[in-house]
């Protein structure tokens, strides 16, 4: 199993996902792991169907994500993709490795502030990104692949 790519986008699936992503990283499988979009039958149905055909995409509370993860064939290779920093480190509590994460959307909204160009974040999601590095992950923000990473460890010092 390989997870090519944990991204963090509130948006989840759209249009750089779908086109730089995809094509960067070969992925076979999307696997979103979001407990709203999960419990939501409507929200659930716009999400996977706004990806290719030729993609398995499924949507899993973070609890169901961390057991299908842990199953993964060999032959997989997923994009994982989560609204929130709070959702890996859950992740991570339940067993799952995690070597990078990417930040790709994290707008502006109530109770989060600017902390590098169009990404934002509440002190709670900060708190959770430096959980994740502090565990050994990797945590960049890179808009599209082409993008230069951008190491947000040095942005939350």
């Amino acid at each position: 199993m390989s997870i090519v790519l944990a991204r963090i986008d509130d948006r989840l699936i759209h249009g750089q996902v779908m086109t730089s992503w995809l094509n960067y990283t070969g992925a076979n499988r999307i696997i979103i792991v979001d407990d709203e979009t999960a419990n939501d039958t409507f929200l659930k149905m716009i999400v996977t169907s706004v990806a290719p055909a030729n993609i398995k995409t499924e949507v899993f509370s973070v609890h169901e994500g961390a057991e299908t993860i842990k199953q993964l064939a060999a032959s997989d290779k997923v994009i994982l993709l989560a609204k929130s920093p709070e959702a890996y480190v859950e992740l991570m509590n339940q067993g799952i490795a995690l070597e990078k994460v990417n930040i790709g959307g994290m707008g502006a909204k109530e109770g989060r502030t600017k902390f590098y160009k169009n990404i934002s974040a509440s002190s709670a999601e900060k708190a959770s990104l430096k959980k994740l590095i502090d565990t050994g992950a990797t945590v960049t923000i890179q808009i599209i692949a082409e993008d230069k990473a951008i190491d947000v460890a040095k942005l939350l010092t």
